[in-house]
């Protein structure tokens, strides 16, 4: 979902971004900190879908809306996907550093992102892996590991999250 809308002097503009990942890598954490700037280690699983609004002032023209769609972990296993990944312009792959499954799990959700959800010239949407929950001693391992998975699988980018 990328809409734009114009004033006069202001650009709006929303975009679709989904957060994926799975159960208990830390997805929801995350979109709380970047839009509320809030942390909390109490965090319930998300059932389905939750979303989360974050507002930018681009520049003094420009007004970006990130809609951030939080997907439930075990959500790739259903048939929801499709309906939620629908219009998204961008994904986030998110795993725990500290469990190796979540990170075997990530090229499972980018080919599950892959196959239901393209840009509307029937390109990949951009996509980009977030390692969570990193220790500072596994720092660099983990860095060529996510190095070869982006070559791999046309990850355009990645963060590590302590």
């Amino acid at each position: 979902m990328a809409n734009s809308v114009s004033s006069p002097n202001k650009h709006e503009h929303l975009y679709k971004i989904l957060v994926i990942g799975e159960l208990g890598t830390g997805k929801t954490s995350i979109i709380k900190r970047y839009v509320h700037q809030f942390f909390s280690q109490n965090y319930r699983a998300t059932i389905g879908v939750d979303f989360a609004l974050k507002v930018l002032n681009w520049d003094m023209n420009t007004l970006i809306r990130l809609q951030l769609w939080d997907i439930a972990g075990q959500e790739r296993f259903g048939n929801m996907t499709r309906v939620y990944y629908k219009e998204a312009v961008g994904a986030f792959i998110v795993f725990d550093a500290n469990r190796s499954a979540t990170f075997d799990a990530v090229v499972r959700w980018k080919t599950d992102l892959d196959t239901k959800v393209s840009l509307p010239d029937g390109s990949k949407i951009p996509c980009v892996l977030l390692a969570n929950k990193v220790c500072i001693e596994d720092f660099e391992f983990l860095k060529s590991k996510l190095f070869f998975l982006r070559l791999e699988h046309s990850i355009c980018g990645t963060t590590i999250f302590c």
